[in-house]
């Protein structure tokens, strides 16, 4: 991959903060630059209703304005999903002036999205979705292209979205597990879901038997404070079960907060505190981590 041009942090930092779900006059599809997938990702939102069964302190998402639509129309969706791709195959998406100044080296497609405003895997017709846009993945040639799933991992055993896991290792796809606490306590706290964690963690020990999983955990200063040193050790003890117990982690993604939070109280770790929390992941776990800060990536 080529090196990024040098350029301020704060021009970067403005370009990978906006994730808007408004793109023109589409209602589900949306072009973002990336962080984690240092290119372009095109999102498909699949709960424009706003719904999530999670709470996380650190969500961006503003759930007090009314949505534009409650419901999916999935021929429409992926009418805006073709649409958007060619914007971005053909260079067109870039004259746009929330584009235009993406560095060259990531004016690259690097994968369509399940993201959104809630948990995707929630929606009821999401093996079919999921075979739909792998289709038009495959129907453009794009195999490179990766098919990524970002998700709570609350809905994983599910059937349906067990036949939709599959789809996605046919396409190459990948499972992006949200991960951000090892206690139940931190979990409620942080995430405020009312499902337990074991549930998650029991999911991504499933999901991870079957193929690589990786895991994005984001570790932020709440009401001042970052993870208490029980919380990182609690963590990486659930890393340690998942991998003793035969699951494969690709890799883990730490990163904090980068764009306004639903609750003030959740602020940015400093970055020296992700590079030791990461340090001490790799060590005590013998995982790979990745550390996103900003626009920034330390491998």
């Amino acid at each position: 991959m080529q090196p990024l041009p040098e350029r301020p942090t704060d021009q970067l930092f403005l370009l990978h903060r906006d994730h808007s779900r408004q793109f023109e006059q589409n209602l589900y599809v949306y072009p973002v630059l990336a962080r984690r997938s240092r290119g372009i990702s095109v999102g498909i939102n699949l709960n424009p209703d706003k719904v999530c069964n999670f709470g996380c302190v650190y969500c961006q998402v503003d759930r007090r304005t009314p949505p534009q639509v409650t419901d999916v129309d999935e021929e429409q969706l992926l009418q805006e999903l073709e649409e958007t791709l060619d914007l971005v195959l053909s260079g067109r998406l870039y004259l746009d002036q929330r584009f235009a100044s993406v560095p060259d080296p990531l004016r690259r497609l690097n994968d369509i999205a399940f993201s959104g405003d809630g948990e995707p895997t929630t929606y009821p017709g999401f093996a079919r979705i999921v075979q739909d846009v792998a289709a038009v993945k495959s129907r453009r040639k794009l195999e490179e292209i990766k098919l990524v799933l970002i998700t709570n991992a609350t809905m994983l055993d599910r059937p349906h979205v067990r036949e939709a896991l599959a789809t996605l290792d046919a396409s190459n796809g990948e499972i992006w597990a949200k991960l951000d606490a090892g206690t139940e306590a931190y979990y409620r706290t942080i995430n405020q879901s009312k499902i337990p964690l074991q549930r998650v963690l029991a999911n991504i020990l499933d999901a991870a038997r079957a193929r690589p999983v990786i895991i994005q955990s984001l570790l932020l200063c709440w009401n001042g404070q970052g993870p208490s040193e029980h919380e990182i050790e609690a963590y990486c003890r659930r890393l340690g079960e998942i991998v003793a117990a035969g699951g494969q982690i690709a890799r883990v993604q730490l990163y904090t907060v980068a764009r306004t939070p639903a609750v003030a109280e959740a602020e940015p770790l400093p970055i020296e505190e992700l590079e030791r929390i990461g340090e001490i992941i790799r060590c005590r776990v013998g995982v790979n981590v990745e550390i996103y800060h900003s626009a920034m990536v330390v491998p």
